[in-house]
């Protein structure tokens, strides 16, 4: 078999254990199903899950690695402008990395304590991203990159929060209504912060 077909099979077989998986924890929540629950579901061996998923809770968060690198690895120039630019695209793609998704994926990671702590480290190591970047660009300031990418990753973490709280009221207008707030964000934070 080529390496590219290995791969190939490997990301297939990666997509369809997330996908069982989220459909049962959606179906049944998250903490009542198992590791062989999954594996049956998926027709593969409980070993390949916890090779492809560490740990359970990266079954549901398999865009872990974009989510806590993005906005970080895509900024050109400006961290603030483009992580403004790179938020609105993804809001008007209404993009999971922004907080986009069902209602009932939202309803799972709500009703799970060991989900909600999962998320709230993805945000954290999220504004570490944005931290280091912005102190190797400004080695010579003190405290103030540091307090850019923290204020930064609130805002992030508070509108992606909103689009969850919106999505579970089912409103269908998420990413309408979030638009004038999240440019108010923004809007605030650029007299202090704009000029990284």
């Amino acid at each position: 078999m080529s390496e590219g077909l290995r791969d190939r099979k490997k990301h297939e077989t990666r997509k369809t254990i997330s996908d069982v998986a989220t459909r049962l924890f959606i179906r049944n929540g998250f903490e009542d199903v198992t590791i062989a629950d999954i594996a049956a579901e998926a027709r593969v061996a409980k070993m390949t899950v916890t090779n492809h998923f560490p740990r359970k809770e990266d079954l549901v968060f398999d865009i872990r690695e974009d989510f806590t690198s993005w906005p970080a690895a895509l900024i050109r120039d400006s961290v603030f402008h483009d992580t403004r630019e790179l938020y609105f695209e993804a809001l008007g793609a209404e993009h999971a990395l922004v907080g986009f998704s069902g209602p009932g994926f939202v309803r799972m990671i709500k009703e799970s304590p060991v989900l909600t702590n999962a998320l709230h480290e993805m945000h954290r190591e999220r504004e570490t991203a944005l931290a280091d970047l912005l102190i190797r660009r400004h080695p010579e300031e003190d405290l103030n990159p540091t307090l850019a990418a923290a204020h930064l990753a609130t805002v992030l973490r508070v509108l992606f929060q909103e689009a969850f709280d919106r999505t579970l009221e089912n409103e269908k207008t998420v990413a309408e209504e979030l638009w004038p707030i999240a440019e108010q964000a923004f809007d605030q934070l650029e007299p202090v912060f704009g000029r990284y």
